[in-house]
């Protein structure tokens, strides 16, 4: 029950970050470009630091090299190919699969970890909800303005999506703290597909023109994600 509240609580970081992302108008109008850049560039650290720090490390740490890179490019690869799906139909989420990519792996490593210290699982779950912050301020953002969705609709699928989080953390605590290889696995597929999501479509979108905050957003959110590793540690 403890594992499935702090995943919980950390999912419910996506939906509020959404609900931030209604605020418009901001004057003037460059700090609000600058401002909606930096995000996505905080966002996009974020993920980085996830899989530097969290997602590669303890994943490559339950497999042999063969697996560990076999299970990294099959995420890469499989992500490609469904962000070319996507295009295809005129749609976009990227930020949206690199949500799900790192929250429902974290969420499962969450279970796991809180089977063993509860402590470390605390520290990871405050993580998981500093990330979904932006992610969710980000994938609001892109859902709203290329797939032309109400903002209802997208917070309510927001919401739906942190149910994802307890079932994942109950699932990582039941039964994944007992079969550490395919905890590994799950973990090093999911760094794979955020790599290829963060430099495919997530850093793109952060740059804009002769500003300099994004990027200095983006050295932030890794630095979060620094700072989350090292309390863990």
């Amino acid at each position: 029950m403890t594992a499935m509240l702090y995943a919980t609580l950390a999912g419910a970081f996506m939906p509020l970050g959404g609900f931030l992302a209604r605020i418009e108008r901001i004057r003037p109008l460059w700090l609000e470009l600058e401002l909606r850049h930096s995000v996505i560039a905080f966002g996009g650290g974020a993920l980085m630091a996830a899989v530097a720090l969290v997602l590669v490390p303890e994943g490559q740490r339950y497999l042999s090299p063969p697996s560990a890179l076999i299970a990294f490019g099959a995420g890469g690869f499989t992500f490609f190919l469904i962000d070319r799906w996507i295009e295809r139909r005129g749609g976009a989420a990227a930020q949206l699969m690199a949500m799900l990519l790192d929250f429902v792996p974290e969420s499962m490593a969450l279970g796991a970890m809180l089977a063993a210290k509860w402590e470390a699982g605390l520290l990871l779950a405050g993580l998981i909800a500093l990330q979904n912050l932006p992610e969710g301020f980000n994938a609001y953002l892109e859902l709203r303005a290329r797939d032309a969705l109400r903002s209802g609709q997208i917070l309510a699928g927001f919401c739906a999506i942190v149910l994802l989080g307890p079932l994942a953390a109950w699932f990582g605590f039941s039964y994944l703290r007992e079969t550490s290889g395919a905890l590994g696995g799950i973990m090093l597929f999911a760094a794979g597909g955020i790599l290829y999501l963060t430099f495919e479509d997530i850093a793109p979108q952060a740059h804009t023109a002769r500003r300099w905050a994004p990027a200095l957003g983006a050295v932030a959110g890794f630095m979060l994600g620094l700072l989350g590793q090292m309390l863990l540690r």
